[in-house]
């Protein structure tokens, strides 16, 4: 009788006995699914661990090729262009508005959008890109998040004619001669002013968020910190064209004068432009990898959503937490100048003058000292990333497959190094180590906490003006640090979540072809529920991976990126509720005096109340400094400084 060398599995795999195959044509079998499981790992490597020799194959290990200058400016650019949006709520908002006829009290609930908008639109918009397969994922996101923005914006430029329009329309014939017709205009126009700033403020969150979550997709994971230092300077740089175009007279240019209306519909224009053009060069030159489905993959609609942020926010590793934490009190100090430092410069130019001084000419002076605070955040933000700069030599290389290989490489570099200072006639000089993102985080904290309480010894414009400009230096930290050392945990446990499901696909192709069934009674009782008697001894392959098979999965996935970055930035918005409530309370003590007075109606004279509350947020940020040592080093960080430590003893060992 002659066996068939092959069988078809029968459908019911755990009733039957597998068929018994030859030797030979099992161990064929395994090493043919074995090559196919390398070939097809992400970025695995028959050498080691697949750890690059240099940079560009540090980008082919990931799976992502390494981005030059060229590639971040693109990805980046777009950053610059959201924020020159921003310059348009952030520093002509609250005139406009006024202007319109708002009073106020209703400005003030307006400028609720901001926190309300953060709390929802990043985590949001985080957790349904995630959720995506799709290569457009976080583009289709930029780009919807556009198109709100420019509708909104515009819309707010042209506010009083479409309102205008809208009651020509609807108006029920009253024309311009009847009373009620400009009192209807006016209550129509800030009706529109204000559904479109909750517009812009939710449209320019999910931008920013899509644009970091693209960020983090597309960048190997050695370029993340110079990824988010360009980010940072395109921030500033943003800052400095939104305030320059503001100063320009762009009423009396010959393009822009066509538009009609006043300076500020002109500017809003322009920013869109600007806007438009940015996003459209990020998106044309960055490409996305279609994401594979997750093992469990979770529904799109909205409870999941939500769900599944509330369960990433109660899962977070302890460094990215520790993250959350020293956020929540930078950013207690953060709102309290970004709001005031305007205000702040009024009041020294008061006290300065001791009189009430022109708030036009206080303004502008308070708008230059923010312009050289965005110029010195653009400088700070180009020099500081060197400081953290990875010198290769440091970083691990291919072939380190333990640290006896590892260390026999180190021994090795040594002694060529000692080689090569011996013919040049100069000492050996190993690699500088360089500084941990979290040191140069602390020390912008700590440098915020000494600037702000100088402001009890600053009694002249000329030193406010110092004082603001030297601030920058911490806010080009502030928009890079955190960042990148979050995105660099992130892309940590998403190497270890790969790691592990290689390491489970490898041990499922060493097991042999059949595997025994547990029969005695202690084993039977850990087995499944359902299985009896009748269980077979033998099973297939097949029935090893629907049993046995959960035993060596992975505990957990690599989390969410777009998703944790929402949380972070709920920790960013959350304070800014703490600070409008202590900054009333500290106004309400400190000015009380001078607000009750009837006789006094100055704005800015005889007033002190914004000192104390930049103040209050300086000793905010020295609690934000001290949990900001609590952040652990990366494990970049961590294995480059092992290494050094190793080198150094290697060194004086005076190993041949």
């Amino acid at each position: 009788m002659t066996f068939p060398a092959t069988v078809e599995p029968d459908p019911d795999s755990e009733s039957q006995i597998a068929w018994p195959i030859r030797p030979s044509e099992r161990r064929a079998s395994q090493k043919s699914q074995r090559t196919e499981v390398e070939q097809n790992g992400n970025g695995s490597s028959a050498r080691g661990n697949g750890k690059p020799t240099d940079p560009a194959a540090a980008g082919a290990a990931s799976g992502k090729k390494r981005m030059s200058t060229l590639d971040l400016i693109n990805l980046s650019i777009s950053m610059g262009g959201s924020q020159v949006a921003w310059t348009v709520e952030l520093g002509y908002g609250t005139p406009f508005l006024l202007d319109l006829g708002l009073s106020e009290q209703l400005t003030s609930l307006v400028w609720l959008a901001g926190p309300i908008s953060g709390l929802i639109a990043q985590p949001v918009i985080g957790a349904i890109s995630d959720a995506s397969t799709s290569k457009y994922r976080r583009r289709y996101w930029i780009v919807t998040s556009t198109i709100v923005l420019v509708v909104s914006t515009l819309t707010l430029a042209y506010c009083r004619e479409i309102a205008a329009f809208f009651v020509d329309l609807f108006g029920g014939g009253a024309g311009s001669w009847d009373p009620k017709y400009g009192k209807t205009v006016t209550d129509t126009a800030i009706g529109f002013a204000i559904v479109s700033f909750y517009l812009l403020d939710f449209a320019l969150n999910a931008l920013q968020a899509s644009l970091r979550n693209l960020l983090l997709d597309v960048t190997p994971p050695e370029q993340l910190n110079a990824a988010n230092a360009w980010h940072s300077r395109m921030i500033n740089a943003g800052n400095i064209v939104g305030y320059g175009f503001g100063f320009l007279p762009l009423a009396n240019m010959p393009i822009l004068r066509l538009l009609g209306g006043s300076q500020f519909r002109k500017f809003c224009v322009v920013c869109m432009i600007i806007l438009t053009a940015t996003v459209w060069i990020t998106c044309w030159t960055q490409e996305e990898q279609q994401r594979q489905p997750r093992r469990i993959e979770k529904g799109n609609s909205m409870r999941e959503v939500f769900k599944g942020i509330y369960t990433t926010a109660l899962s977070l590793p302890k460094p990215i937490r520790r993250v959350c934490y020293v956020q929540v009190f930078a950013f207690m100090g953060w709102f309290p100048f970004l709001f005031y430092s305007t205000t702040y410069i009024g009041q020294v130019m008061a006290y300065e003058m001791d009189r009430e001084p022109d708030h036009d000419f206080a303004t502008r002076t308070g708008a230059f000292a923010m312009l050289l605070y965005s110029i010195v955040a653009v400088a700070a933000g180009t020099l500081l990333p060197h400081l953290t700069r990875r010198d290769t030599r440091l970083l691990a290389h291919e072939g380190d497959e333990d640290e006896d290989t590892e260390l026999a490489r180190l021994r090795a570099q040594v002694r060529e190094w000692r080689a090569e200072a011996a013919r040049h006639g100069k000492p050996l000089r190993l690699p500088l180590m360089p500084f941990f993102l979290r040191n140069i985080w602390t020390g912008a904290l700590l440098l915020f906490t000494f600037l702000t309480l100088m402001t009890f010894f600053v009694t002249k414009v000329w030193q406010a003006i110092i004082l603001v400009s030297l601030v920058g230096i911490c806010w080009a930290v502030a928009c890079w640090a955190p960042f990148a050392i979050i995105m660099e945990f992130l892309k940590e446990q998403e190497r270890e979540s790969t790691s592990e499901g290689e390491a489970v696909a490898r041990a499922w192709l060493r097991r042999p072809s059949h595997s025994r069934t547990l029969s005695t009674p202690a084993a039977r009782r850990n087995s499944r529920p359902g299985e009896g008697e009748h269980t077979p001894l033998l099973r297939r392959r097949r029935s090893f991976d629907q049993h046995d098979a959960n035993s060596l999965q992975p505990e957990a996935e690599a989390m969410a990126g777009g998703t944790v970055l929402g949380i972070h930035n709920l920790a960013i918005v959350m304070p800014q509720f703490i600070v409008a409530l202590v900054s009333s309370a500290i106004f309400h003590v400190v000015d009380a005096d001078v607000e009750d007075d009837p006789a006094n109606n100055a704005a800015l004279y005889g007033k002190n109340g914004v000192a104390w509350v930049l103040r209050f947020g300086g000793m905010c940020t020295l609690f934000g400094a001290v949990i900001a040592r609590m952040v652990p080093p990366t494990r970049t960080e961590k294995e480059m400084r092992r290494r050094l430590a190793e080198l150094k003893v290697l060194q004086e060992e005076g190993t041949p």
